[in-house]
């Protein structure tokens, strides 16, 4: 903490606290404001700053977030109000743990060759345009002996935070982890992410889609003459479908922010707020139900997808910042990949345009690449609610499509076949995807328990899959889950108050699964045909609520993958609270994460493989660069574990 904080930073928190306070205290006082049609309307604003601290094993400090909200709302008259919510925060854990996360991360490696005595550093594979001429090759083989634009500066091993440290025989390859200011190599922007400076990284809310405004929305009912009504809220907003905690089977209207703090703050923390219409038809009663509406969300707003994180940064769910950046790094400046040539026992240097992602093909605005949902809610008259559910919307999860065609054999200089790829290229995509689906929740006396439910069938999502030519497949899928809660007594934490227990099951089934067995291991889909998840919450309530206790355990069953995280929570006032906490992560080992590396995919004998298998992957694996998708978001951060403080205090 020595180190010196970036003024910068301190004055832009300075500048928005300011800028809140003023806005609150004029908003405080309608002498200072026109009343908008309405005399007797005031503005009701809540300001909060919350710190949040976290130390992570083996990393130190890994967040340093301070963070201000300001909460308004005001009545415009003849029914209408207006609501927003503006939020800006200042991350300091890029000055103050520098060499980890900011200016100063990384550093030089050594990449994996088992064939040649294990190593070679970053930027010296075997087969290199040398030695290539040497064995007798043509010299127009695009390898190459050195990277004047891919130093061995600033780089981590790919993958490492999932297997801890690099892995014998896998295949990997050098990501670059300072922010982009400092080092532009990978840097793109996948959707609002992937090409950020360290203080875009610190503040995160001050960019292009002013995502300091969290909510800017107004509403109105609007009464009919037969009784009914009409809801309209339109501006920026997040809609929520979903009954369920974490897991998002139907709530998927807004994206979500996973950089803030991976899975682990509450989705209204971390959804994106979108610009959208929403509008519903309530019908009341009827014979036999209590309630109807019917409701219609037009997100009109440009596409964003999920913020995934960058590399180099704190949180970098399922390593796929590190998979977008290192691949792009390949692709424009060329790079080492570990254990690739000679079935995949020799350190290979690939030259630019050979291996990585091509192009981003992030969906321009227009009024087709608008999303649009429908729901129909009701209320039975035993109190049974439910509601079915429909979209089109675009995928906020990137598909990664082979450039196949036909291609220059990189290690002989000769045209390959129709249907030979340029090894493991990529273009990114969005895809369209349809939901249809649908949601319940109902109590059960006998138990004293309610019950929520949710499901959801999708087509036209896309999965990465190496028994294709063109490496992902297009397919149907079915997510549900079941949610089960019951206050109950439980002497030893409280004889007063009843303790919360929640508990979740979700199940994840994809629809025309494909998996085969290849001479070297399995190929196909990495992502597990059938899937279960569970988390089960403890929470307690002492002292009247002064303090309160709770532990969540959550079980990624095909990953074998667990995480617990107990917390205490202190309401020192009405106005100030404090909250302590572990995040901590444990496994079953990383056997079951590896898997077809495409190595093998379209070998080029006797270099990667037989020529008899050309264009069919012989299952050649390790566990990057699929192998995030089988350790899931709780396997792939079991080194991200974090003791953690907050401090939330209502202005």
């Amino acid at each position: 903490m020595k180190k010196r904080v970036r003024v910068g930073g301190v004055l832009k928190l300075c500048a928005l606290a300011i800028l809140m306070s003023t806005a609150s205290s004029l908003w405080a006082a309608d002498d200072h404001l026109p009343d908008m049609g309405n005399d007797d309307s005031h503005w009701k604003t809540d300001l909060t700053y919350e710190n949040h601290t976290a130390v992570r094993q083996s990393q130190g400090l890994s967040k340093f977030a301070n963070t201000l909200q300001a909460g308004s709302e005001k009545q415009l008259g003849d029914g209408w109000s207006v609501h927003s919510v503006l939020r800006g925060s200042w991350d300091g854990v890029y000055d103050l743990n520098g060499s980890k996360y900011g200016k100063d991360a990384g550093g030089s490696i050594d990449i994996g060759s088992t064939g040649s005595g294990g190593s070679v550093p970053w930027g010296q594979g075997i087969i290199t345009h040398t030695s290539a001429i040497a064995a007798g090759l043509p010299a127009s083989n695009a390898f190459v002996d050195t990277y004047a634009n891919n130093p061995n500066t600033g780089l981590a091993v790919y993958g490492q935070s999932i297997y801890g440290a690099p892995a014998v025989g896998a295949v990997d390859w050098g990501v670059p982890v300072r922010p982009c200011d400092v080092d532009s190599r990978g840097c793109r922007d996948f959707g609002g992410y992937g090409n950020q400076s360290q203080a875009q990284l610190a503040s995160p809310e001050f960019n292009s889609h002013l995502d300091f405004i969290r909510e800017l929305y107004v509403k109105n009912t609007i009464a009919l003459d037969d009784g009914k009504d009409v809801f309209v809220k339109v501006g920026k907003q997040q809609v929520v479908w979903g009954r369920t905690d974490l897991f998002r089977v139907l709530d998927v209207l807004n994206p979500v922010d996973y950089s803030r703090n991976n899975i682990y703050d509450e989705l209204s923390e971390i959804r994106i707020p979108m610009w959208m219409l929403q509008t519903e038809y309530r019908m009341g009663p009827s014979d036999s139900m209590q309630d109807r509406n019917i409701q219609v969300v037009w997100n009109f707003d440009q596409f964003r997808p999920n913020n995934l994180g960058q590399c180099g940064t704190p949180n970098d769910i399922l390593d796929a910042g590190c998979t977008f950046r290192g691949l792009a790094n390949l692709w424009d400046n060329g790079g080492t990949v570990a254990n690739f040539a000679n079935n995949g026992t020799l350190a290979t240097n690939f030259g630019p345009h050979q291996i990585g992602i091509r192009n981003i093909d992030l969906p321009t605005w227009s009024l087709d690449n608008t999303q649009l949902g429908a729901k129909y809610e009701g209320v039975t008259s035993g109190g049974f609610s439910f509601s079915l559910n429909a979209l089109t919307y675009r995928s906020q999860l990137p598909s990664l499509h082979s450039i196949n065609n036909a291609a220059v054999n990189p290690f002989t200089g000769v045209t390959g076949g129709a249907g030979v790829s340029n090894l493991i290229a990529f273009d990114m995509v969005y895809p369209r995807v349809k939901l249809l689906g649908g949601s319940m929740d109902f109590q059960v006396p006998s138990v004293q328990a309610a019950v929520r439910m949710e499901g959801a069938l999708t087509d036209g999502e896309e999965f990465s899959n190496t028994a294709r030519s063109e490496l992902y497949s297009a397919n149907r899928v079915f997510r549900s889950v079941i949610g089960v809660d019951r206050p109950t007594f439980i002497p030893f934490i409280s004889e007063t108050s009843a303790t919360l227990i929640s508990g979740q099951v979700f199940y994840q089934h994809i629809y025309n699964h494909e998996l085969y067995q290849g001479s070297l291991g399995q190929y196909g889909m990495p992502d597990w045909q059938d899937n279960y998840m569970m988390t089960l919450l403890v929470r307690g309530t002492l002292k009247n609520g002064v303090f309160n206790p709770q532990v969540i355990f959550a079980r990624d069953f095909m990953a074998t993958a667990n995480v617990i995280a107990p917390q205490l929570e202190w309401n020192f006032s009405n106005a100030l609270k404090f909250t302590f906490g572990l995040n901590y992560k444990f496994r079953s080992g990383t056997g079951n994460y590896s898997f077809d590396d495409c190595r093998s995919c379209n070998p080029y004998a006797p270099f990667t493989g037989s020529a008899a298998t050309v264009g069919q992957s012989a299952g050649l694996s390790s566990i990057e660069p699929l192998g995030g998708f089988r350790a899931g978001p709780i396997g792939a951060a079991f080194n991200q574990n974090d003791l953690y403080f907050k401090l939330n205090y209502q202005l």
